[in-house]
Formats: structure tokens, sequence, C-alpha cells
């Protein structure tokens, strides 16, 4: 598990180091929830800690809506490791923000669940509250599968509480 979590922050590190050299496009959220929450048999559900990045300079108005890519990533606590990069939607009513968004990323199973695939594709939808102009706390439901593209295609749906914040 400790050589699988350090190769994440590595990685991790690396996709998000250009973040991080200008020093006005740090919108950075971490979060934490259960992996494979809807599991019947109950021997893959895991814990799952992640951080994601996202742009603000980057962001789009269109007739349907804001939009931004996103990257990041994700370790369960079965050694499963997720890395991913996509597209987030952002509708806000007041402090309220719905962020829907897709996510092809590849996928390591470690000791965890057997997804059929090291390509799998992320929906998530997310669901947050201002605390202050610069941060914001949330709750997301997301579902992972390769779209029957693999051996198997199990897929599986998590939950995760969302802290963010723009530096």
């Amino acid at each position: 598990m400790k050589l699988k979590f350090l190769i994440f922050l590595a990685l991790l590190a690396h996709m998000l180091s250009p973040a991080f050299a200008d020093k006005s496009n740090k919108d950075i959220s971490f979060y934490l929830g259960t992996f494979d929450v809807i599991d019947k048999e109950g021997d893959d559900q895991s814990t799952l800690l992640g951080m994601e990045h996202r742009n603000p300079d980057l962001f789009r108005d269109t007739p349907l809506g804001k939009f931004s890519p996103v990257s990041g990533g994700f370790v369960t606590g079965n050694n499963s490791l997720y890395l991913y990069t996509g597209v987030e939607g952002q509708y806000g009513v007041g402090p309220l923000k719905i962020l829907p968004s897709f996510t092809p990323g590849l996928y390591e199973k470690g000791d965890g669940k057997d997804l059929g695939s090291v390509l799998e594709f992320k929906s998530e939808i997310k669901v947050g509250i201002d605390l202050s102009e610069n941060s914001q706390l949330g709750l997301s439901y997301s579902h992972i599968s390769n779209n029957d593209w693999g051996d198997t295609n199990p897929g599986t749906d998590n939950q995760q509480i969302t802290f963010s914040k723009n530096f």
C-alpha cells in the first residue's frame, strides 16, 4: 500500500506541477469517501482518498454552461489507483453549485476490484456550497466503468465528501 500511495503522490504532483507554476490558478480539491458503495457482496468496498485540480483560467462559458478541464486521481484502501483527466461543468444557484463531470482515466486494481480494463470512464455529479469566496464543501456520487470495452464491466459506484480551495 505504501508504494502505491507514494507512486500516486508522485504522479499527482507531476500532473499538478503546472498548476503551481502560475500563482493564480490553484483550484485544488481534496476528497475522502467510499469506493464501491453499492458492493452487494461486500468484499470490494473500501475507503478512497483523492485530489483534483481545476484551472479557473481555462473556464469557458458556452450555451450549455460553464466548463473547465479537470485532472486528478485517487487511491483506495485496497491499493487501487485511478488517474483521470476530463471536463467538468459548473452551474450555480446562489451559493449552491452543481458540478457534473466526465473523466476518462487509467485504473490499476491493486488488491481491489477488477473493473475489467485499464481504461475506465468516470461520470460524476457533485453538489457543493460556497463556504467563503475561495472555498467550497461538496458531496459527490460517481460511477466508473469501461463501457463494455474490457473483459468484464462490473463498474463501481462511489461517494465522496469534497473540500475545494482556490489558492
